[in-house]
């Protein structure tokens, strides 16, 4: 394999469904969300999952794998906003560093229910960001811990938010990769990561198996990573996912050309 055969993961567990047991021949590199934008367009690896939002800036650098994505449809439990006090009173909401799309979606959502808070970069800590503003928007495992250990400060799930407004799924995260790539090698790591999520879909040991490892990974009960992984984040995209993703692209991002995809569906 060219490109030193390495494929970009997100360092959160809504990806395990994809990576856990893929093929050996590849190696792994985790980071998070807005770092892998960087990642793939400095050929570090050939695709990865990166924010919707930096797809929409790098478009034209850029297509898409089919079929692959981080989706919600309702809540999706990992991309919350937390706050000391109600949503409608936030005086100043921290964003994290670590993320892209979910800035997006959180300006957008505000602004579509009229609200107009500061917002403050800040590293993606609940503690240090509650200190110093209002709100605080946290992504990943970070933000499942975060609810389960304060239910009492989630504020806001993004997701549900977002479907709420426009009845369609959000996609967080796609599977791009530069127009330059090697079609072949391309391929080869979407049908890897394809084969990995059909088992994970349709074999009930191997899904059992991947959700155990995810919880003993993060000290979750396995009940609460069956949940995430059933209702509220998944891997495969669905033409109704690609109705959200272009519709987030267009009126939260501004980009007004359609997706480019690397190939159609196998």
């Amino acid at each position: 394999m060219t490109w030193n055969g390495v494929i970009g993961r997100v360092s959160f567990s809504n990806c395990d469904p994809i990576f856990d047991g893929i093929d050996e021949n590849w190696s792994i590199l985790s980071a998070p969300p807005a770092w892998l934008t960087g990642h793939v367009l400095r050929r570090d690896c050939l695709t990865a999952p990166i924010p919707a939002a930096d797809y929409a800036l790098n478009h034209e650098e850029l297509f898409l794998l089919p079929d692959l994505g981080i989706v919600s449809s309702g809540d999706v439990g990992s991309v919350l906003l937390f706050g000391s006090r109600p949503l409608e009173d936030m005086r100043d909401i921290a964003l994290p560093s670590d993320s892209s799309t979910s800035k997006v979606l959180l300006k957008w959502a505000l602004k579509n229910r009229g609200l107009d808070p500061k917002f403050v970069e800040s590293g993606p800590d609940i503690d240090t960001m509650l200190s110093k503003c209002d709100g605080a928007l946290l992504i990943g495992d970070r933000s499942l811990m975060t609810s389960m250990e304060r239910p009492d400060l989630v504020r806001l799930d993004l997701g549900r938010e977002w479907s709420n407004a426009t009845g369609l799924p959000m996609v967080f995260g796609v599977f791009a990769a530069r127009r330059d790539s090697p079609l072949e090698d391309l391929r080869a790591a979407y049908s890897d990561m394809m084969s990995q999520l059909h088992k994970f879909e349709f074999d009930d040991d191997w899904r059992s198996n991947v959700i155990t490892r995810s919880s003993h990974k993060l000290g979750f009960p396995y009940e609460r990573m069956d949940d995430y992984f059933r209702r509220e984040v998944r891997n495969r995209m669905t033409e109704i996912d690609v109705n959200g993703l272009t519709t987030f692209l267009r009126v939260a991002c501004g980009m007004e050309e359609e997706p480019t995809w690397a190939f159609h569906s196998e």
